[in-house]
């Protein structure tokens, strides 16, 4: 259990980077084209949610034939567990789409 705890919190934190480093590096070139920077952060991690996801699980078809063919020989365990690192990747993807939401709000006062 110790190995798939490890792979889950990896895929969360890889997901978690990729929307993360993306909308960043993109506010710094939106401030160096002179646009403005928080609009370009939120659309790009709103469009950068679902390839940090694949990014996460591998970038291939290959999670989606495991679940699959695991399916077909009637293994559940190694489709549940396929799953749970898709959905790791996809709330870090999310966390880190809040994260930019939150930073590029306006202030309440």
């Amino acid at each position: 259990m110790g190995a798939f705890l490890t792979k889950l919190i990896l895929h969360y934190c890889v997901a978690f980077g990729v929307v993360l480093g993306a909308s960043m590096l993109a506010g710094i070139s939106a401030v160096l084209t002179l646009q403005p920077p928080t609009n370009t952060m939120r659309s790009i991690s709103e469009n950068m949610k679902i390839w940090a996801v694949v990014a996460a699980v591998g970038g291939t078809i290959d999670p989606i034939r495991a679940i699959e063919s695991n399916i077909l020989i009637g293994e559940i365990n190694p489709v549940i567990k396929q799953i749970l690192l898709i959905i790791s990747a996809f709330l870090g993807a999310y966390s880190g789409t809040k994260l930019i939401e939150w930073i590029c709000s306006e202030p309440k006062l």
